[in-house]
């Protein structure tokens, strides 16, 4: 059987002021999954995503991406296999034309000449943007530059997609214009999100982290539509939602 696409074992982190961050957090991903991390402001997701790409090193317990540890001398691949899509797109795209901001990452990685160019199609027409190909970023709209940002981290072919708050600041229609480009995609997705309703169309299971601690781990309908454990763990629906039968 394959490597899962992520495994975390017994993680657990402190900063360097003493405050502890995970307590032995324990996830295991398939290939192919769409997961939902979830959890209140400061229960842990970000420092819990900075272990997966080797920003952060594990206090203790193990982490390992498509079956390959992360520790430093591995960290070029797993920083190609853990594809993490910013809040906000403009920490991403920098370059003169939206097909250098795709191109630059696998360029780095080595990719050239004729797989370089293939890599930038094929990214670009994964997220419906070949045709703005030469254009600056800085003249697309934000739902545009969200699936630009997409892009450039699906040209290097990562193992796990990583999208950080992927619906904030996008309206009505760039919301379902991203949903539907990542319902496309064939690959492993971690949503760490505060959107409850954008999770619930996008996963089918939820990981909710609080104060460090796993507290749950199981269908996304059943937890969001649980109102009693979304008020302990400072979970809130929007007013009026309600979560539909299955």
């Amino acid at each position: 059987m394959s490597a899962p696409s992520l495994e975390v074992t017994g993680l657990a982190y402190a900063y360097p002021d003493g405050h502890q961050a995970l307590y032995g957090v324990d996830l295991r991903i398939s290939r192919g999954e769409r997961v939902a991390l979830l959890g209140p402001n400061g229960a842990g997701k970000t420092t819990l995503v900075l272990h997966l790409n080797g920003v952060h090193r594990a206090g203790a317990g193990h982490v390992a991406v498509g079956g390959l540890p992360v520790e430093k001398r591995n960290l070029q691949e797993i920083r190609r296999r853990v594809g993490v899509v910013f809040q906000d797109p403009d920490d991403q795209l920098f370059m003169p034309t939206v097909a250098d901001d795709v191109a630059f990452g696998p360029a780095n990685f080595g990719v050239t000449g004729p797989a370089l160019d293939s890599r930038v199609r094929g990214a670009l027409d994964a997220v419906g943007m070949a045709e703005h190909a030469d254009r600056s970023p800085m003249h697309l709209s934000g739902g545009q530059r969200r699936r630009v940002a997409l892009a450039t981290v699906l040209a290097c072919d990562p193992e796990i997609l990583v999208l950080d708050e992927p619906s904030s600041n996008l309206d009505p229609v760039a919301r379902r214009e991203l949903a539907e480009v990542l319902v496309g995609l064939d690959r492993t997705m971690l949503m760490v999100t505060h959107d409850l309703p954008y999770a619930l169309q996008l996963c089918d299971r939820a990981v909710v982290l609080d104060a460090g601690v796993v507290v749950a781990d199981g269908p996304i309908r059943e937890l969001l539509a649980d109102d009693e454990f979304l008020r302990r763990h400072r979970l809130e629906l929007p007013f009026g939602f309600r979560v539909p039968d299955a």
